[in-house]
């Protein structure tokens, strides 16, 4: 009855965030807790050799998962949502949305999964010193210039997926500080765009007969906890296609998927990190300091309160896995049992743990498509083995278990070996740590530090963008953002922790060991057609 008189009375807060896979919509109370939930899946589409999702598909996407969402309130409450206190929207960061004068897009959505800026990233990390990466905004809007695409004649904004549908929604040409810094790196003294690499695009930009001031185009940025517009009555029937929802409804910063998972790991304080594992992985480790030199392997991006960010992005983590549990789940029809998909990831994984900590010399590469951080612009999912291996089922499991961490583990080593950064917390999140115990335990190994995992990360990102929903509309004492999480939402709340044994540390950096060797390997069967 409580939930029901929140919505009712307008006071629920709505997080949305558009996950590669997934859209998902999270309902929260005044507590911070989820009361309802709405989903909607979709996939993303290879064409003309890049991947997109088309806006057709966007918008009935947004439709559908706040129709579900509406769904879910009116059987568990018997009412429905006309007004709320906020809304935030989250969707995968960088990638590239252009737009004309008139709000046209000028080409189709590129996603952060395209690796065809492999030329322009090059350019702007030597011109910028400073690591660039191919899936930055930056990166496609150069790549774009170098290759002549007449629309960039034509450009006057380019912003990311989550800063298109909040502009949509409110009217707003604006953007978290967390997404933003996908774009195009973040000064963070002035908790802005860099004024020198600007500076330095728009010389390079111009020699190539592009004239845009680059600042011209870009968003504005946002803090958390700053209002960010509002719903327009357009953006109300956009959205809510029943025609129930009313506008005015304040917006927070639209945020990138790296932040919210900071946010709903508790991963925004200095010495705090999280590992987002799902169809991609990413680690956030927020730093005391800036590192010594630029890592191609490493991104430096920000938390959606302005604090400096060490992330390493995988383009690949699951997709691999989750297709050789497809095979065995076939395996198990064929002989004639049925058995639930989750019990079959459960027993496996749990399997996995009773191999050897090196995997018994097995190595798998779950290269679905490229993975930058290795050096791949494209993928070709491996398996490889040798006649004195140890080839049984549960090495095998734990094979691509470890495949599934491994390009996250040698990113997270130049961090913890070379600059020597120091962590006091990592949390885990995403389908990866499903099985419990299994997934946190063969990070740890991977990263030789302790692994949390909370009950409340299993709520996602869209729960981590309600959270900041809520933190622009019930925080009366101004706390940081760090200090509201701390003693509000999470209350000294950490989660299981499990921490790595020595014997599996070294097992882990044996199988590495095996992994770089054989990376000739996989470098030959990218190139089979």
């Amino acid at each position: 009855m409580d939930a029901a008189k929140t919505i009712a009375d307008g006071r629920a807060m709505l997080g949305i965030e558009f996950g590669s896979t997934r859209i998902k919509a999270v309902l929260i109370d005044e507590d911070n807790r989820p009361i309802a939930q709405g989903s909607h899946t979709w996939e993303n589409q290879l064409n003309d050799g890049l991947w997109t999702y088309p806006l057709e598909a966007i918008w009935f996407g947004l439709q559908d998962c706040y129709r579900d969402l509406c769904a879910d309130v009116r059987q568990k409450y018997d009412t429905d949502i006309e007004t709320l206190a906020g809304i935030g929207i989250s969707a995968m960061m960088h990638g590239y949305m252009a737009f004309d004068s008139k709000g046209a897009l000028l080409a189709p959505f590129r996603t952060w999964r395209n690796t065809n800026t492999a030329q322009a990233a090059a350019e702007l990390s030597e011109l910028f010193n400073y690591n660039i990466p191919l899936r930055w905004s930056i990166s496609h809007l150069y790549q774009a210039i170098l290759n002549g695409e007449p629309h960039t004649a034509d450009i006057t904004f380019f912003t990311t997926l989550a800063g298109y549908i909040h502009w949509q929604l409110t009217g707003k040409k604006v953007l978290g500080i967390g997404d933003a810094s996908g774009m195009l790196p973040i000064d963070p003294a002035t908790k802005d765009y860099s004024a020198q690499m600007i500076e330095k695009f728009d010389v390079l930009a111009a020699s190539k007969g592009f004239d845009k001031p680059l600042r011209s185009i870009l968003p504005g940025i946002l803090m958390a906890g700053q209002n960010a517009g509002t719903l327009t009555d357009e953006g109300a029937k956009r959205l809510d296609i029943s025609g129930r929802l009313h506008g005015g409804i304040p917006f927070c910063p639209p945020e990138g998927d790296a932040g919210t998972g900071m946010v709903a790991t508790n991963s925004v304080r200095q010495r705090t990190g999280n590992v987002s594992a799902g169809t991609s992985s990413f680690s956030m480790i927020v730093l005391e300091k800036d590192l010594s030199r630029p890592y191609e392997a490493i991104d430096m991006v920000t938390t959606p309160d302005g604090s400096l960010v060490a992330m390493v992005h995988c383009n690949n983590c699951t997709s691999d896995l989750n297709a050789w549990v497809g095979v065995f789940r076939e395996f198990a029809e064929l002989m004639g049992v049925k058995a639930d998909i989750g019990e079959i990831y459960g027993r496996l994984y749990n399997h996995a743990l009773t191999g050897d900590a090196d995997c018994g010399g097995l190595v798998a590469y779950n290269y679905f498509s490229g993975e930058p951080v290795m050096g791949f612009a494209t993928g070709a999912p491996l398996f490889v083995r040798s006649v004195n291996d140890r080839f049984n089922l549960a090495n095998f499991v734990r094979t691509n278990l470890n495949a599934a961490v491994a390009v996250l583990k040698i990113g997270n080593d130049i961090l913890f070996n070379t600059e020597k950064v120091k962590v006091d917390r990592i949390t885990g999140h995403g389908g990866f740590f499903k099985t419990e115990g299994v997934g946190q335990r063969i990070l740890a190994a991977a990263l030789n530090t302790p692994i949390s995992l909370m009950e409340t990360a299993g709520e996602g990102g869209a729960w981590g963008m309600a959270l900041l929903v809520s933190y622009m509309v019930n925080n009366p004492d101004e706390r940081t953002l760090d200090g509201w999480l701390d003693n509000v939402v999470f209350a000294g709340n950490k989660g299981p922790e499990i921490a790595p044994t020595p014997e599996e540390v070294e097992g882990f950096n044996r199988y590495i060991a095996a992994y770089t060797a054989c990376l000739p390997v996989e470098a030959a069967a990218t190139t089979v057609k």
